[in-house]
């Protein structure tokens, strides 16, 4: 069976976490840590390493799905994560434009790593304050061939559809196979 290495990354909070949960055949392996706010409350949980999960495509295809660290101090793990990924996903919540500069910051930090492909997850698409996907790349200056897509991360079904346009995008910027020599 073939794998392939997809990381899933994007700002604090954006659902990365979830999103890898939503479509994860076995238990997601978390590194979740409580955090607290400036008067030592308890708040939440932030990924503090990774998450990780797999999905099998077919018989002969799986794919293993990486989440990185949202929070700036953790973005050592970064580089680490993106090591031999085919591929990543930046997604982003569309509900807070407060998150986009990050986000973009984060993309570009990835482009950095790697030319590898990715696409962008406009992530909270029930939410009525989200913004369209075609406004969030223009927000994010992004080219007009980079794929910026509609998702919510709980739902199942809208995660697989953004991992298999990633799918799509890597086998077509995949080098084509040379012919092979002919017999004499």
């Amino acid at each position: 069976m073939q794998t392939v290495k997809m990381v899933i990354t994007g700002p604090f909070n954006s659902g990365k976490t979830s999103f890898i949960g939503s479509v994860s055949e076995i238990p997601v392996v978390r590194t979740e840590r409580k955090i607290t706010d400036e008067t030592r409350n308890v708040k939440n949980q932030t990924t503090v390493a990774m998450d990780f999960g797999r999905i099998t495509i077919d018989k002969d295809l799986a794919l293993y799905l990486f989440g990185t660290p949202g929070q700036k101090r953790f973005d050592f793990m970064w580089e680490i994560l993106s090591e031999g990924m085919l591929g990543f996903v930046v997604l982003i919540d569309s509900s807070r434009p407060e998150t986009f500069r990050e986000a973009r910051r984060i993309l570009d930090t990835f482009r950095s790593y790697s030319n590898t492909p990715f696409v962008i997850a406009a992530n909270k698409q029930d939410d009525e304050d989200a913004w369209p996907a075609d406004d969030l790349k223009i927000a994010l200056g992004l080219d007009s061939n980079v794929r910026v897509l509609p998702c919510v991360a709980t739902s199942k079904e809208s995660v697989k559809n953004i991992l298999l346009e990633l799918l799509y995008v890597i086998l077509e910027t995949a080098p084509e196979e040379p012919a092979p020599a002919r017999k004499r």
